[in-house]
C-alpha cells in the first residue's frame, strides 16, 4: 500500500471526518466499479454498491440512522469481482473500490477509525498507480510509484480534502451534502473514467 504523511494527519480528525474522507474516495473510486459492470453487462452489481454507499452517505447525514452493517458487508462480498483469464483490465480498480468501501463498512462494525481511513487513502493511490504501470507496461518500485505524477495528484486532492475537513466551518450537514454533490456531479474517477450517464 502506498504510504503518505496525510494518512498520520487523517487519524487526528474526528471519526465523522475520517469517515467523511473514506466515503468521498470510495464516491471516486465507484465509477470504475459501474464501468466494469458495464464491460461484464451486470448493471445489479453497480447498483447494489451504489446502494451500500448511500447508506454510508446516510450514516452520516442522518443522526441516529439505523444500518445492519454486517448485512451491507455481506452484500458488498457477494459483488467482489473474481479475477480470471480473460478479465479486462478494469476487475482490478473494481475489486480496488470494493476494498476500500469494505474498510468504510468495517470501519463501523471494528469501531476502529484511524487504521481504515489510512488503508481507503492508500487503496485509491494504488488503483492510480497501478494503472499508470499498465499503460506505460513499466513495473516501478513503490518510492518510484510514490513519485508518479498521477499519483502526486491523487494525494494533493486527499490533502485538499483534509484541508478542508480539518479547517470545517460550514454546518456539519451542508459540509457532507456539498462533499457528495460535488465529486457524484463530477462523475470522474480517481483513474479518469467518466460516468456518462
Amino acid at each position: 500500500m502506498i504510504k503518505n504523511p496525510i494518512q498520520l494527519r487523517i487519524e487526528k480528525l474526528p471519526q465523522w471526518q475520517q469517515r467523511l474522507f473514506m466515503a468521498c474516495l470510495c464516491e471516486r473510486m465507484y465509477p470504475n466499479f459501474v464501468f466494469y459492470c458495464q464491460q461484464q453487462q451486470n448493471e445489479e452489481d453497480a447498483k447494489s454498491y451504489k446502494k451500500i454507499l448511500d447508506l454510508v452517505w446516510e450514516s452520516l447525514l442522518v443522526e441516529d440512522v439505523k444500518i445492519n452493517f454486517d448485512l451491507q458487508l455481506e452484500k458488498l462480498e457477494a459483488i467482489i469481482p473474481t479475477v480470471t483469464d480473460d478479465s479486462p483490465y478494469m476487475v482490478y480498480p473494481a475489486i480496488d473500490a470494493c476494498q476500500a468501501l469494505s474498510e468504510v463498512l468495517h470501519s463501523y462494525l471494528s469501531g476502529e477509525i484511524a487504521e481504515h481511513s489510512a488503508k481507503v487513502s492508500g487503496i485509491s493511490a494504488t488503483t492510480v498507480a497501478e494503472f499508470e504501470m499498465t499503460k506505460t507496461n513499466v513495473a516501478l518500485s513503490e518510492d518510484e510509484q510514490q513519485n508518479l505524477q498521477s499519483v502526486v495528484d491523487e494525494f494533493d486532492l486527499q490533502w485538499e480534502l483534509f484541508r478542508l475537513l480539518r479547517d470545517e466551518t460550514n454546518e456539519t450537514i451542508e459540509l457532507i451534502k456539498g462533499l457528495k454533490d460535488e465529486i457524484r456531479s463530477a462523475k470522474t474517477s480517481n483513474i479518469g473514467v467518466f460516468l456518462s450517464n
